[in-house]
């Protein structure tokens, strides 16, 4: 069975909903598990209020028993705890006040950069709050949910995953020659989730200035995954290349607009020599096919598959559309002009949105990884990949 996901529920609803599919029996799993990293997406400085209000948490309801996976899905839900601010607001049934009227926090001066004015014409509804509920980055919390499982069956077959900050508001981060072993471990140490303390410095400045200016900032950031085996994803058909697979899922986050393996647009201002890494002979590096690339501008896949190098993603976010100095926009309720509402909202996300794109890689070769070695049972999945580890070193032998 393919792994998939999917969520349910709206950023001021009575929760969320992340319900996982294929996972094999057997993997270990405690709620504590999940949580960790729901409270990475949480923090980052220049959050909003609503991380003050919410401190997300799992409630298993399916698919784990005694610790461990069942191999049937595995239900979480994550409740809001603004929901009791929100009832009459929210409310899925009809109110007698209803038909005197819009509810409360109705929302018709659409925010340009966000999915209200869209949505409002797509699904034809006169209050655009219709819209924002669903297409809110809240809807994330569910999804880093799905991931943090994800990894954990990573975990138990050798692949881990951490991200860092390399840009945010137009200062760049020194990259490391040498990342960290534990890459979260160190990142998840600075308010930015940045590796260089001197461009943090300045990026705090820039978004301190920002949100004095009632305005908001983008960033990069860059995950990297290690310890993956050569051949994951397919050359063979154009939806099986896992390359594009992860680019689907990066793009897939609220706010982000752009999405690089390796080099990426930098390849195409460079020559092929000053592109393609060299290969050598590289014995006892079994889960590479026993050999090496010389340098990762590929970053960790070639022909759609990967490499056996570290897997290195870079997802650009852009700034974030709720203004609190609003822009221009069209109330949809007279046709006048009017400024966008202006809803709580960060003034940057870009350090939450690495756990973000952690936990969508996670998924994506997660669901690789099981599409090759199989396995209703995680004992089985990894006998699996042992057998073709194996094989990869008699090759070797020939």
């Amino acid at each position: 069975m393919p792994l998939r996901f999917t969520t349910a529920g709206e950023s001021h609803g009575p929760a969320l909903v992340s319900l996982l599919e294929g996972v094999p029996a057997g993997v270990p799993l405690l709620a504590a598990d999940v949580d960790v990293d729901l409270a990475r997406r949480q923090q980052g400085y220049g959050r909003g209020r609503r991380m003050q209000i919410e401190t997300d948490r799992i409630e298993l309801l399916s698919g784990v028993r005694a610790g461990e996976t069942l191999g049937s899905p595995i239900s979480m839900l994550i409740r809001n705890s603004d929901w009791k601010n929100w009832q009459e607001i929210m409310d899925p049934a009809p109110r007698d006040a209803d038909g005197e009227g819009p509810r409360k926090r109705q929302v018709t001066r659409v925010r340009p950069g966000h999915a209200d004015l869209t949505g409002i014409l797509k699904y034809d509804r006169s209050d655009a709050r219709d819209i924002l509920e669903r297409a809110s980055a809240r809807e994330t919390t569910a999804r880093v949910a799905a991931g943090a499982v994800c990894r954990v069956l990573l975990r138990e077959v050798g692949v881990y995953i951490g991200s860092h900050l390399v840009h945010l508001g137009g200062v760049d981060a020194t990259r490391p020659d040498t990342l960290p072993d534990d890459l979260n471990a160190a990142s998840d140490a600075s308010p930015l989730r940045t590796l260089d303390p001197v461009a943090e410095a300045l990026m705090i400045e820039r978004i301190d200035a920002a949100k004095k200016e009632g305005n908001t900032l983008g960033g990069i950031c860059e995950v990297v995954i290690t310890g993956l085996p050569v051949g994951l994803g397919s050359h063979v058909s154009w939806d099986k290349r896992l390359d594009g697979r992860l680019g689907q899922a990066m793009l897939s986050i609220p706010a982000v607009k752009g999405v690089e393996i390796g080099l990426g647009f930098e390849t195409a201002r460079r020559r092929g020599a000053e592109v393609h890494d060299e290969i050598e002979a590289a014995p006892g590096r079994t889960r590479a096919g026993h050999v090496q690339r010389r340098t990762n501008r590929a970053g960790g896949t070639e022909g759609g598959m990967t490499t056996g190098e570290p897997l290195v993603i870079r997802v650009a976010m852009k700034p974030i559309s709720t203004l609190m100095r609003p822009l221009g926009t069209v109330d949809m309720a007279t046709g006048q002009a009017a400024q966008a509402v202006a809803e709580r909202s960060d003034v940057t996300a870009v350090p939450a949105m690495g756990v973000i794109a952690e936990a969508m890689a996670a998924y994506v070769l997660a669901d690789a990884l099981l599409e090759k070695f199989g396995g209703d049972s995680l004992p089985e999945t990894q006998r699996n990949l042992a057998a073709y580890l194996a094989r990869l070193d008699e090759r070797l032998e020939r």
